[in-house]
């Protein structure tokens, strides 16, 4: 089995601005596995504000990656256990993973969706508009028509004003995310106006540590279903969440691949808990990994390959706001350079 990284550089359409940061550029690690006369990949996005860098995966996955995947590509769970107790970057692991699943499918002319056991079905993704200028806000929405859902990221000035401008131009449903920037009270006090405006949901509107805020308003008697993003990690950290949420994000580059995030979703469902499927700014093959798993979330947000202007891979289609996953084996996408 050879092991081969390839760091990618990402470029986005429009400068990406969140409550904590501004992006022009994404990095992403593809790690590619050639084995038994199959060539398979898989990609990992690091995770900033855990202090991980694409330099430090590819280092972690050119020490540790044959160990981890072993000997046979096909026990994916045992791939997956000694992923989860391996103490490397958990985008490293999201690219391992993604890699083996890859592999299998190739190996057995079937598409990953079909050897999980789904029907490659999601609901509809969202599409993220980032904080910016009320009219930049609007015409960024006028650049992507088509879309039933859109989720506006806030903790910045302005942010009703951005909302209600969106309502003026869209009737598509709006989801709001706050990256950890709002107080208590901000949330508290616009709230109501956020209800008005159609926001069916919002995502972290807290810091992951400031479980007051989230049990404050908890206890608000006309709020919005609160998601945790930051606070949700993997599935150790799940049950936690039902006591002062109502939902999980679930993204693979925090949780490290496929299987760690089904468990997660077959975690949720047994502590009535809602999921979004969500994504970092990754191209069309690590959305893909992640969309594996759309038939089972109540939420997508799978949008990150469309923030990019230099895709590198092909094969995952769009379709009325809602991803198309290729009947391809594995995850049936194929590089640039091979197209």
């Amino acid at each position: 089995m050879e092991i081969t990284c390839r760091p990618r550089t990402l470029r986005l359409r429009d400068t990406f601005t969140i409550a904590r940061s501004s992006v022009d550029t994404e990095e992403v690690l593809v790690v590619t596995v050639d084995a038994g006369g199959v060539r398979a990949s898989g990609e990992g996005a690091p995770v900033a504000y855990w202090g991980e860098s694409v330099a430090g995966m590819a280092e972690a996955v050119a020490a540790d990656g044959a160990a981890l995947l072993g000997d046979d590509l096909r026990d994916l769970e045992g791939i997956a256990r000694r992923l989860r107790a391996w103490d490397g970057p958990q985008g490293a692991k999201m690219a391992l993973d993604g890699a083996a699943h890859d592999w299998v499918g190739r190996r057995y002319g079937l598409p990953v969706w079909r050897l999980l056991g789904l029907d490659g079905v999601a609901p509809p993704t969202s599409f993220t508009i980032g904080i910016s200028t009320v009219e930049e806000t609007v015409a960024r929405v006028r650049r992507a028509p088509g879309f039933a859902v859109y989720k506006v990221k806030v903790g910045g000035p302005g942010d009703l004003e951005r909302l209600a401008a969106i309502r003026a131009v869209s009737g598509a449903r709006l989801r709001i995310d706050g990256n950890e920037g709002w107080t208590f009270e901000e949330a508290r006090d616009l709230t109501p106006q956020l209800r008005e405006l159609g926001v069916e949901m919002v995502e972290q509107p807290f810091p992951a540590a400031d479980l007051d805020s989230f049990a404050r308003y908890r206890e608000l008697p006309d709020r919005l279903p609160v998601f945790v993003d930051e606070g949700c990690k993997d599935l150790a950290s799940v049950p936690a969440v039902a006591g002062y949420a109502d939902g999980i994000v679930v993204k693979l580059a925090k949780c490290g691949g496929i299987r760690e995030a089904q468990r997660m979703l077959a975690a949720a469902a047994a502590l009535d808990l809602r999921v979004m499927l969500g994504c970092m700014i990754e191209s069309q093959l690590g959305i893909a990994q992640a969309a594996q798993l759309g038939a089972l979330a109540d939420l997508v947000d799978l949008d990150g390959h469309l923030l990019i202007s230099d895709e590198p891979f092909t094969g995952l289609g769009l379709a009325d706001g809602r991803l198309v996953l290729p009947d391809a084996p594995g995850l049936g996408l194929v590089a640039e350079e091979a197209a």
